[in-house]
């Protein structure tokens, strides 16, 4: 059976999630010891180097980092396809994904930072919040217009694209940021919420959510270390955030990518 290192709020383990589920593959879930403090070891970290999730164990391979998972379970089980036939169209769900991989998904981690782990407060934490809702406005506006006429971001059927929206849109949404009332994309969101295989993923994640204990708490008492990679670190700079860096580097309340031991 296939294993996967996940947490069920990381929107980069949702896609593997949801993929394995779309075709059919038993796997089982396990989170790794210490992920919150960066102080991971063992199996978890021989099959991630950076100690970063998803991580994916098949037998004898190893395989990290959401977007090569997706391709390898596409290289490995191509039925059901989850990419569009042709090449454009492949290279258009690919874009797609990294965009959301690198410009969506910090503003959601963004907006957890300030609400749920406290690193600000007062007129700094609404200039963050609302960088965030700004840039997924913007966001959420392109995807629509992605879309088109089209009911799924792969054309006339689910698959790679609506795969890599739907863990980011469904995150944003439990923050209260909808796709606006009307759009094609609140439409597609309707729809896409309806699949098993999405439902399921974002259940686990709604789950997690309502039972967080207090962050904040946990995180002043040095007990987590929130991981600030490369465009989330970016993120945090461009929204007027760079206080909120150096404090977390001086309390020791950050961290980076880890190089592989």
């Amino acid at each position: 059976m296939l294993t996967l290192y996940e947490h069920p709020l990381s929107a980069y383990v949702m896609k593997v999630k949801i993929a394995l589920h779309e075709k059919g593959l038993e796997f089982q879930a396990i989170l790794p010891d210490g992920l919150s403090t960066g102080t991971t070891s063992g199996a978890f970290v021989e099959a991630s180097p950076r100690a970063e999730i998803p991580a994916l164990v098949d037998g004898d391979v190893k395989v990290f980092d959401s977007t090569i998972i997706l391709e390898y379970l596409e290289d490995k089980w191509p039925n059901p396809p989850l990419l569009p036939k042709g090449p454009a169209e492949r290279a258009r769900v690919r874009m797609i994904e990294d965009l959301m991989d690198s410009l969506y998904e910090p503003n959601n981690w963004g907006v957890m930072e300030v609400t749920r782990f406290k690193r600000c407060s007062g007129a700094l934490a609404d200039k963050l919040v609302g960088f965030a809702k700004s840039n997924i406005d913007q966001l959420q506006h392109w995807l629509d217009g992605q879309l088109g006429s089209k009911p799924w971001f792969n054309g006339d059927s689910f698959g790679w694209g609506d795969i890599a929206c739907a863990p980011y849109i469904n995150r944003s949404a439990a923050y209260g940021y909808m796709p606006p009332a009307g759009s094609q994309l609140a439409n597609w969101f309707a729809r896409v919420n309806e699949r098993p295989s999405v439902a399921k993923v974002i259940d686990q994640m709604k789950q997690v959510l309502a039972n967080m204990p207090d962050m904040a708490a946990l995180l002043a008492q040095g007990k987590i270390k929130r991981q600030y990679r490369d465009h989330r670190l970016e993120w945090m700079i461009a929204s007027g955030g760079l206080a909120v860096v150096q404090e977390g580097i001086d309390k020791g309340t950050i961290r980076f990518s880890r190089l592989p031991q």
